[in-house]
């Protein structure tokens, strides 16, 4: 597609003898919301991290933006415009709201500068973490140690913290695990508006009424190999997929 901001091309990874993915091919593209599902153990993560560089690809090309980034760092990959959070919460202990938003910028000028953010950021940095916490509505725990804040406020930092990198593509994995009901319809509302303001974003989620009611566009894995692709619609009739996975959830 010419408007793919990402492109995985029959992408695998294998760890000894496992075969974690298995000619994964999809596209995220530019300014939709594409959703990965599929059971646990599936390889949703391991897709991630092979995007992200944190693993790389056993064959296959990853292409963001129109470049190969198959074999590129993880730092490169963030540099290039790819930010994401992880399935388990990962914040700095001791580290307030505000620092959180500053200490993962783009870094200019001296280590200083990345050691004692608060003090010493750059005013662009300032502003870009002022945007994140009015979008998060995180302005209240400005100066809240992070990690004392309930879940759900937790994964908001944790998002506020990758979208201050000026990403054009989000990751988000299991971004409302742990959230109630009227938690997850906020977060909701607020990636369609992010949507809304030209970021793509992609993520991993097991709530169907989640993803059914925000995804352009679905993809489903199931021991490691794409069996699905679709909307939420095609998706939600799919009979591969409910045998697979969804099974009594199609009445999400």
């Amino acid at each position: 597609m010419s408007d793919a901001l990402l492109k995985l091309d029959t992408v695998s990874k294998v760890f000894g003898g496992i075969r974690a993915l298995s000619d994964v091919s999809l596209t995220v593209p530019q300014n939709r919301i594409v959703g990965v599902i599929g059971p646990n153990g599936a390889g949703k993560t391991t897709l991630f991290n092979v995007i992200t560089g944190a693993y790389r690809a056993s064959a296959g090309d990853v292409v963001f933006d129109g470049q190969s980034v198959t074999q590129w760092p993880s730092h490169r990959i963030v540099r290039a415009g790819i930010a994401r959070t992880f399935q388990n919460i990962r914040l700095f202990a001791g580290m307030t709201v505000w620092e959180h938003l500053l200490v993962a910028q783009p870094h200019q000028g001296s280590m200083l500068r990345r050691v004692l953010p608060s003090r010493w950021a750059d005013p662009k940095a300032w502003a870009r973490a002022e945007e994140a916490l009015e979008i998060f509505g995180l302005q209240t725990y400005r100066d809240s140690i992070a990690r004392t804040l309930s879940y759900g406020l937790q994964r908001k930092v944790e998002m506020a913290r990758a979208m201050t990198a000026g990403p054009k593509l989000l990751m988000l994995d299991e971004p409302v695990a742990g959230m109630n009901h009227d938690e997850a319809e906020e977060l909701r509302q607020l990636l369609l508006r992010l949507q809304g303001r030209g970021l793509s974003i992609l993520l991993i989620e097991h709530d169907m009424a989640f993803v059914m009611n925000l995804c352009h566009q679905l993809y489903v894995l199931d021991f490691g190999a794409l069996i699905a692709a679709g909307t939420p619609a095609e998706i939600r009739t799919n009979p591969v997929v409910l045998d697979a996975y969804l099974g009594s959830e199609t009445a999400c």
